[in-house]
């Protein structure tokens, strides 16, 4: 039976969800190739002034807003297909309207910026304060608001996860929770404990401070908290994606997962390890004692140990399947996975791309190297590879595999889903590549004018006008990509149901399974206590510090962008 006439009321609610997250991945495009050619100089429309804007839209609504609905729509699947019952409706629907709310709040605010920034409340309508949003830049009262709002909302959503579980185990006492669920729980546990940083920073201190009822706050500590929740966010983008690689993606490819109790571990690990890792984002900052930035650093270079794990085990899986399929030697078994079907080589290729990411992502880490590449054009050449391909192209191929359950309609325009991973993986190639060596140039990030008067630059490896072209080229690349997929998605949105789907949410038990793995994996309390005393340990001693003198000195006054 279909997904959608089994658990129809958690469909509905997942189409809802999903719907919110495909427009915001269609502004979010929008705004990028605007960027990307703005920014190159090769064709601009908005002056260098509303460039901030433009990129603090691309940032909240791919970063934020994207992943957060499309993360709620594929975890409701997940746990209602593994639990085999619908979410609970009053929660979940709850979420979702706070959600909204928080989502037209914070885009309004960014988006009046382009329209004048008219007073409202007795404030300037305008948000140019990028994702990363601490002080001393400040915001319209409403873009604060509606980030907390979806803050509260993803919480909420948490809540009903939560809930199915603990009625799951009412009627299943001493079994195994089933390894979806696992993994969107130890996700869950993982958001509350890193939000709470960006929660407080937002709710305590930047909402009364753009309402003008503090005059100041400290730069440092906002900062500071927003980084607690900052590099976390990336694990909260990273696992769903890992969710799809360990759990469908051996599916897809016509075989089974390798070892579920690997994957136990994995999530785990990230559990524990993901928040107390933020300071490696402030190794420039005063204020924050050095041993503390190399403890961040060693938890951030752990981190290395699950995704090394998940490459082992998703790529046996992948073998299993190919040689179940014929596959034959050391990699000719690659040419007997089915390359040809979006949602596998969606996936595949994202997980190639993150490889990649990984690589790049282990110079932010390390201390003495991160120097080099701070702030420069290196770093979102490094997330464009994690967010912007590791989730966002899982998001997207999964989507050609999901949507035809939750809607009960087959996949429209074969021919373009089949070649749109392609042309996403090859723009973002160009670009990141592109971004990578204009960092090792020292080309700044954040700039809609990467040029000084008195300076230029000088390219590492190749010249600056050729990295600019490929940036550009790459850009636009991914905005077709992207729009090839709206397209998918619109017309199959609006077909007629009808004929026999091609996918179903079945799956082959694991070569190993649950019963190999130790019942510790699944006691919830036992890792999450530990994850709260490492980041004590992390961050504990620095935040006293910052606090010693008062939760506002050394305070600063907002500064207008």
């Amino acid at each position: 039976m279909v997904f959608v006439d089994e658990y129809p009321k958690t469909s509905k609610l997942i189409r809802s969800q999903f719907i919110v997250s495909f427009i915001a991945l269609a502004l979010g495009a929008v705004f990028g190739i605007v960027q990307a050619l703005h920014r190159t100089g090769t064709f601009r429309i908005f002056s260098s002034a509303d460039y901030y804007t433009i990129l603090t839209g691309h940032g909240v609504l791919l970063a934020l807003v994207f992943t957060t609905f499309f993360i709620a729509g594929l975890f409701g699947w997940a746990v209602s297909n593994s639990l085999e019952r619908e979410l609970p409706q009053r929660a979940a629907w709850g979420a979702f309207w706070l959600m909204l709310v928080g989502t037209v709040l914070a885009a309004v605010a960014i988006l009046g910026g382009l329209f004048g920034a008219p007073s409202i409340l007795g404030h300037s309508l305008k948000a140019d304060v990028l994702f990363t949003f601490y002080a001393p830049m400040k915001a319209h009262p409403a873009f604060y608001l509606g980030a907390a709002l979806i803050i509260v909302g993803s919480w909420i959503a948490g809540y009903a996860y939560f809930k199915s579980l603990w009625n799951w185990r009412s009627e299943n006492a001493g079994e195994r929770i089933p390894l979806k669920t696992f993994m969107v729980i130890t996700t869950m546990l993982m958001w509350y404990i890193s939000t709470i940083g960006v929660a407080v920073e937002v709710v305590v201190f930047l909402i009364p401070w753009s309402l003008g009822l503090i005059s100041n706050v400290d730069p440092l500590l906002t900062r500071t908290l927003f980084w607690y929740f900052g590099h976390p966010v990336v694990y909260f983008w990273l696992m769903p994606a890992y969710l799809v690689w360990y759990t469908i993606l051996p599916k897809l490819a016509g075989g089974r997962l390798f070892s579920d109790p690997l994957a136990r571990v994995v999530f785990v690990l990230f559990l524990l390890l993901s928040t107390p890792v933020g300071f490696h984002h402030q190794y420039v900052d005063p204020g924050i004692p050095e041993g503390f930035k190399f403890i961040a650093m060693t938890n951030t270079m752990f981190l290395l140990l699950p995704s090394l794990l998940t490459a082992f085990t998703v790529v046996a899986s992948l073998e299993h399947g190919a040689r179940q399929n014929g596959g034959k030697g050391y990699f000719s078994w690659l040419r007997n996975l089915p390359w040809g079907e979006p949602a596998f080589a969606g996936c595949a290729l994202a997980g190639l791309m993150f490889a990649a990411g990984g690589f790049s992502g282990m110079i932010n880490a390390g201390m003495n190297i991160n120097y080099l590449i701070h702030n420069t054009l290196w770093v979102p050449g490094h997330f464009h590879l994690t967010v912007g391909t590791a989730f966002a192209l899982t998001a997207m191929a999964i989507s050609y595999w999901l949507v035809p359950q939750i809607t009960g309609k087959k996949l429209q325009r074969r021919g373009l889903a089949a070649i749109q991973p392609y042309i996403w993986f090859i723009g973002m190639a160009l670009m990141s590549n592109a971004m990578h060596r204009a960092g090792l140039a020292g080309i700044p990030r954040r700039t809609a004018e990467p040029t000084y008067s008195e300076f230029s630059f000088e390219g590492v490896a190749g010249t600056v006008g050729e990295m600019r072209l490929q940036i550009a080229i790459g850009g636009t690349l991914l905005f077709v990509g992207a729009a090839l997929f709206l397209v998918v998605m619109a017309e199959t949105w609006i077909a007629h149901r009808g004929g026999r789907l091609r996918v179903n949410s079945v799956f082959p038990d694991p070569l190993s399974g649950p019963e190999h793995s130790p019942r510790i994996l699944d006691n919830y309390k036992l890792w999450t206590a530990i994850a709260l005393v490492l980041i004590v340990i992390a961050y504990g001693p620095p935040l006293a510090a910052m606090l010693a003198d008062g939760i506002t000195a050394p305070g600063s006054p907002p500064i207008p962008v």
